[in-house]
Protein backbone atom coordinates (compact mmCIF):
# COMPACT_ATOMS: atom_id res chain seq x y z
CA UNK A 1 0.00 0.00 0.00
CA UNK A 2 1.03 3.44 -0.98
CA UNK A 3 0.18 6.77 0.35
CA UNK A 4 -1.77 8.29 -0.93
CA UNK A 5 -3.97 5.30 -0.95
CA UNK A 6 -7.24 5.91 -3.00
CA UNK A 7 -10.11 2.91 -3.33
CA UNK A 8 -13.71 2.29 -4.04
CA UNK A 9 -14.52 -0.95 -1.35
CA UNK A 10 -17.43 -3.47 -2.51
CA UNK A 11 -17.55 -5.82 0.55
CA UNK A 12 -16.52 -6.40 4.11
CA UNK A 13 -14.07 -8.44 2.25
CA UNK A 14 -12.38 -5.54 0.65
CA UNK A 15 -12.59 -3.65 3.74
CA UNK A 16 -10.70 -6.40 5.86
CA UNK A 17 -8.55 -6.69 3.04
CA UNK A 18 -7.20 -3.03 2.90
CA UNK A 19 -7.33 -2.55 6.72
CA UNK A 20 -4.97 -5.78 6.77
CA UNK A 21 -2.46 -3.96 4.57
CA UNK A 22 -3.33 -1.01 6.27
CA UNK A 23 -1.95 -2.38 9.29
CA UNK A 24 1.28 -3.19 7.95
CA UNK A 25 2.29 0.20 7.99
CA UNK A 26 1.69 1.60 10.78
CA UNK A 27 3.66 1.60 14.43
CA UNK A 28 3.20 2.41 17.75
CA UNK A 29 3.42 6.04 18.20
CA UNK A 30 1.21 6.61 14.94
CA UNK A 31 -2.10 8.51 15.18
CA UNK A 32 -4.93 7.98 12.50
CA UNK A 33 -7.48 9.83 12.60
CA UNK A 34 -10.90 8.44 11.05
CA UNK A 35 -13.87 10.25 9.53
CA UNK A 36 -16.89 9.60 7.55
CA UNK A 37 -20.84 9.30 8.11
CA UNK A 38 -22.41 7.59 10.75
CA UNK A 39 -22.61 4.04 9.44
CA UNK A 40 -19.87 4.28 6.98
CA UNK A 41 -17.56 1.99 8.64
CA UNK A 42 -14.92 3.76 11.04
CA UNK A 43 -15.01 1.15 13.53
CA UNK A 44 -15.04 -1.81 11.35
CA UNK A 45 -11.82 -0.78 10.07
CA UNK A 46 -10.50 -0.12 12.79
CA UNK A 47 -11.44 -3.58 14.17
CA UNK A 48 -9.69 -5.19 11.58
CA UNK A 49 -6.61 -3.39 11.83
CA UNK A 50 -6.06 -4.24 15.58
CA UNK A 51 -6.97 -7.84 14.61
CA UNK A 52 -4.07 -8.07 13.13
CA UNK A 53 -1.83 -7.21 16.22
CA UNK A 54 -3.91 -9.97 18.19
CA UNK A 55 -6.20 -7.59 19.26
CA UNK A 56 -9.92 -8.93 19.52
CA UNK A 57 -12.16 -7.35 21.44
CA UNK A 58 -12.74 -3.52 19.85
CA UNK A 59 -15.76 -1.56 20.68
CA UNK A 60 -17.38 1.82 19.29
CA UNK A 61 -16.02 3.87 22.21
CA UNK A 62 -19.02 5.97 21.49
CA UNK A 63 -20.08 6.30 25.03
CA UNK A 64 -17.09 5.53 26.62
CA UNK A 65 -15.50 8.05 24.68
CA UNK A 66 -11.76 6.59 24.71
CA UNK A 67 -11.01 2.49 24.88
CA UNK A 68 -7.96 0.99 25.43
CA UNK A 69 -7.26 -2.29 24.04
CA UNK A 70 -3.56 -4.10 25.22
CA UNK A 71 -1.46 -7.04 23.50
CA UNK A 72 1.98 -7.00 22.36
CA UNK A 73 1.23 -3.73 21.47
CA UNK A 74 -1.52 -0.91 22.79
CA UNK A 75 -4.01 0.87 21.27
CA UNK A 76 -5.99 3.91 22.12
CA UNK A 77 -9.41 4.57 20.07
CA UNK A 78 -11.06 7.55 20.67
CA UNK A 79 -14.40 8.73 19.50
CA UNK A 80 -14.88 12.24 19.46
CA UNK A 81 -18.52 12.37 18.53
CA UNK A 82 -20.41 12.79 21.49
CA UNK A 83 -17.63 15.95 22.71
CA UNK A 84 -18.84 19.46 22.62
CA UNK A 85 -16.20 21.29 23.64
CA UNK A 86 -12.36 20.56 23.25
CA UNK A 87 -12.07 21.04 26.83
CA UNK A 88 -13.83 17.97 27.30
CA UNK A 89 -10.98 16.70 25.70
CA UNK A 90 -8.29 18.03 28.20
CA UNK A 91 -10.58 16.89 31.30
CA UNK A 92 -9.74 12.83 30.27
CA UNK A 93 -6.09 13.92 29.43
CA UNK A 94 -6.58 13.30 25.70
CA UNK A 95 -2.57 15.22 25.20
CA UNK A 96 -1.31 12.07 27.63
CA UNK A 97 -2.78 9.40 24.88
CA UNK A 98 -0.49 10.70 22.73
CA UNK A 99 2.69 10.23 24.65
CA UNK A 100 4.20 7.85 21.68
CA UNK A 101 3.97 4.47 23.56
CA UNK A 102 0.17 3.21 21.33
CA UNK A 103 -1.39 3.45 18.39
CA UNK A 104 -3.83 5.83 18.72
CA UNK A 105 -7.28 6.07 16.68
CA UNK A 106 -9.07 9.09 16.49
CA UNK A 107 -13.39 8.60 14.89
CA UNK A 108 -14.55 12.12 14.20
CA UNK A 109 -10.91 13.48 14.19
CA UNK A 110 -12.49 16.66 12.23
CA UNK A 111 -14.61 17.61 15.12
CA UNK A 112 -11.29 18.60 16.79
CA UNK A 113 -8.49 19.51 14.71
CA UNK A 114 -6.70 22.40 16.25
CA UNK A 115 -5.92 19.30 19.12
CA UNK A 116 -4.38 16.92 16.76
CA UNK A 117 -0.67 16.16 15.82
CA UNK A 118 0.16 17.23 12.60
CA UNK A 119 2.08 14.11 11.66
CA UNK A 120 -0.64 11.54 11.39
CA UNK A 121 -2.82 9.36 8.92
CA UNK A 122 -5.96 10.44 8.06
CA UNK A 123 -8.54 8.02 6.77
CA UNK A 124 -11.95 9.29 5.18
CA UNK A 125 -14.50 6.86 4.27
CA UNK A 126 -17.52 7.90 2.30
CA UNK A 127 -20.82 5.89 0.76
CA UNK A 128 -20.52 4.96 -3.23
CA UNK A 129 -23.90 3.42 -2.18
CA UNK A 130 -25.64 0.69 0.22
CA UNK A 131 -22.03 -1.52 -0.04
CA UNK A 132 -19.89 0.25 -1.42
CA UNK A 133 -17.36 2.73 0.47
CA UNK A 134 -14.99 5.53 -1.41
CA UNK A 135 -11.67 4.92 1.06
CA UNK A 136 -9.11 7.52 0.88
CA UNK A 137 -5.80 7.48 3.25
CA UNK A 138 -3.45 10.42 3.36
CA UNK A 139 -0.04 10.33 5.32
CA UNK A 140 1.16 13.44 7.04
CA UNK A 141 4.72 13.29 8.03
Amino acid sequence: MDFPFHAIIRSEEETILTAQNFAKKIEIGDIILLNGDLGSGKTFFVKYICKEFGVENVLSPSFAIVNEYHNKISFVHFDFYRIKKMEELYDIGFQEYLSGESIVFIEWSNMFPDILPKRNYQIDLKFVNNMSREISIVKHA
